[in-house]
């Protein structure tokens, strides 16, 4: 039975009956073996966490951003709590000055900075319905939120007021007003208001509540703060109704791991905003930390500009998506590379001698105290030298970088799995438990989790390794799906959610995702095809970055399109004579077939059915991306947008693979 160490059986299993299928035993975190943990007094709302952190913590450094001396980034400079909070008041009269009541919608649209925060605070006190407008999706998808959640108001970067403004006329709708965080042209002005929509600059705004004075509605667990919407990989984006319950439930919760694993959040903690606010996994984060009274600095907004941004602030935990620590991951790489072959014989020997004493038992702290002070302390360096843990969540980070980081970091790597619907942190990994590689640990002490037997993917809950959809239940799910109880009452069963996601318990309690409920087709002989499975195990590949693999049901094997990774494609070009620059090698065949050769390699090691292997492929030197609307904003792959993006080359192909 899994879970003899961190997760605890509360419900029995249910066998399969009246042509459904059969159901898990619902487990807990052992962390929550007596009970969920309790909310804490007096903490019933997103603005309580805000309002009691000011009267705890007044003078604490709350948001802080690098001030620009003669056009030059210098030092952090700070608002304490009761800075902010002065300025938050001023906020919130302004927005009920322009006739804005409890219940109605306010947006906001840009890149994570002090006045998000402040807006976004001036929402809870209010009771007003906080909704993130995409920085990533684009005019249309924006549109869209702004009609579809009925905003009345909405704040906005300086630089993203062009594109709000091809919202209108039609978002005039409902919004009347727009609030720049910086300044507004005059021909903004004058092409926002012969809409009829008011537009105003940040200093202009805080003017407009002068000397008036608005009672705070009484907040209330079940009120609504916030609407996020999920971009979804079809379709438009959902609104995703998130309760201010949900949101102090998981707050509780996080208290309850951290302090079980003796990593409590402080006062002194200190954290790096850059993911977007606009993601719940972000937004949770930022209230945990103003609920202990922490220090929350922003970036600057440049991704080429955030490994300097950390060197300035060096905050104390870091919060990423793979995708960050896949560019950290290279970029160390190709540095040792670089380093010449005593330095490249250390490392590899100091990472060596450490990942056996961590996998021996060993704490990170512990396993080579020499290594780190010599070797891997320049790693922590690079991160500002002070993080303490390192944490990934929105998409799967591959397990050799996980490894890899947790060795060279000095600090924890723990990799979490949740979604908007619940509220973010549902799953996170244990620190110093190295089984843990590649899974996202066992469920955090506020939720019961349970496994669905998905009988036509052979996934069955009950067998000797319990695999379905993961399920889950407690106070940080959602409260539905804004204008959409249809799509609701497909998700949400009898208290129940279904994530579509395939788990499979390990024997320690933590969770593996391994597939997507949807993401299933059939070839033409009549094999099922679990895709996601396949390119986790193809993703195992050194060689290759990113991969996409699509079969079509009228063909009876698979094809892929791939990002392989140049360092190593210009290494084995130039250890086999081939010349030529990135792109070109990607068109050779000659690579296509070593790669063709590195993916069979790790399919019969894996025990891949022959239906399993990919027959051709494609090498694509530019990697999927946003811009050319291939990934979510989370990097989920969009299969139907890289279907039409890539149709002739997977055309090509099939006829050239016959």
């Amino acid at each position: 039975m899994p879970g003899k160490n961190f997760i605890v059986e509360v419900e029995p299993a249910k066998e399969a009956r009246d042509g459904k299928p059969s159901m898990g035993p619902v487990f807990r975190s052992a962390f929550a073996k007596d009970g969920f943990p309790e909310p804490i007094p007096g903490l019933d709302s997103c603005w309580d966490i805000f309002r009691l952190s000011v009267e705890k913590y007044p003078s604490n450094p709350m948001l802080g951003r690098r001030e620009i001396v003669d056009g030059k980034p210098g030092k952090y400079v700070w608002m304490t709590y009761n800075e902010v909070y002065d300025l938050v008041v001023k906020v919130g009269n302004s927005i009920r000055s322009c006739g804005i009541e409890e219940g109605d919608r306010c947006g906001i649209y840009g890149a994570n900075c002090p006045e998000w925060i402040m807006s976004m605070e001036a929402c809870n006190a209010h009771g007003l319905y906080c909704v993130p407008l995409y920085d990533t999706l684009g005019a249309g998808a924006i549109e869209f939120i702004i009609c579809h959640a009925e905003v009345a108001i909405a704040f906005v970067e300086e630089k993203k007021i062009p594109e709000l403004i091809k919202t209108l006329p039609s978002a005039t709708k409902y919004l009347r007003t727009i609030v720049s965080f910086g300044k507004v042209t005059s021909q903004q002005r004058e092409e926002v208001e012969k809409f009829g929509v008011a537009i105003h600059s940040w200093d202009e705004f805080l003017l407009l509540g002068d000397n008036k004075q608005f009672d705070l509605p009484v907040k209330k667990k079940s009120d609504i703060c916030t609407i996020m919407y999920t971009s979804g990989t079809t379709g438009d984006p959902k609104g995703v109704l998130i309760s201010n319950n949900s949101i102090v439930t998981l707050i509780a919760g996080v208290k309850r791991l951290l302090g079980s694993v003796k990593e409590s959040l402080t006062v002194n903690d200190v954290y790096l905003s850059y993911l977007p606010l606009a993601h719940i996994f972000d937004r949770v984060i930022e209230e945990c930390f103003i609920n202990h009274g922490a220090s929350i600095g922003f970036w600057r907004g440049d991704v080429k500009l955030l490994v300097e941004d950390i060197g300035e602030l060096k905050p104390t935990i870091f919060c990423a998506v793979p995708r960050v620590l896949d560019r950290i991951y290279s970029g160390l790489q190709q540095k040792i590379a670089a380093g010449g072959f005593i330095k490249q014989a250390l490392f590899n020997f100091a990472y060596s001698y450490k990942l056996r004493n961590m996998r021996n038992g060993l704490k990170h702290s512990e396993a080579a105290s020499l290594c780190d002070k010599i070797v891997f302390s320049k790693v922590k360096q690079g991160l500002g030298g002070n993080v303490r843990l390192i944490l990934s969540g929105a998409a799967p980070l591959a397990s050799h970088v996980e490894e890899y980081l947790r060795v060279v970091s000095c600090s924890y790597v723990l990799q979490g799995y949740g979604l908007t619907e619940t509220c973010a942190g549902t799953f996170v990994s244990i620190p110093d438990e190295m089984d843990m590689l590649g899974t996202v640990g066992p469920p955090v002490p506020n939720v019961d989790v349970r496994l669905e037997s998905v009988p036509e993917m052979n996934y069955d809950a009950l067998s000797s390794t319990p695999r379905g959809e993961v399920c889950i239940r407690g106070d940080t799910l959602f409260s539905g799906y804004f204008k959409r109880e249809d799509l609701t009452n497909e998700v949400l069963i009898n208290g129940w959610f279904h994530t579509g996601d395939i788990g499979e318990w390990q024997p320690n309690g933590s969770l593996k995702i391994i597939d997507r409920k949807k993401n299933i087709f059939k070839l033409s002989q009549g094999e099922y095809v679990a895709v996601e499975n396949l390119e986790n195990i193809y993703g195992l590949v050194p060689d290759i970055d990113s991969i996409w693999i699509y079969g079509n049901s009228f063909e009876s094997f698979l094809v892929a399109v791939i990002n392989p990774n140049k360092q190593a494609v210009e290494r084995w070009a130039e250890q086999n004579g081939i010349s030529g620059d990135f792109n070109s090698l990607c068109q050779n065949p000659k690579v296509k077939e070593y790669i063709l050769g590195e993916l069979s390699k790790i399919g019969k090691e894996k025990k891949l059915k022959g239906f399993e292997f990919v027959k051709a492929v494609h090498l694509d030197p530019e990697a999927f991306d946003i811009d050319r609307d291939l990934l979510t904003p989370t990097f989920k792959k969009k299969r139907p947008q890289l279907l039409k993006y890539y149709q002739n080359v997977i055309d090509s192909m099939y006829k050239s693979a016959k």
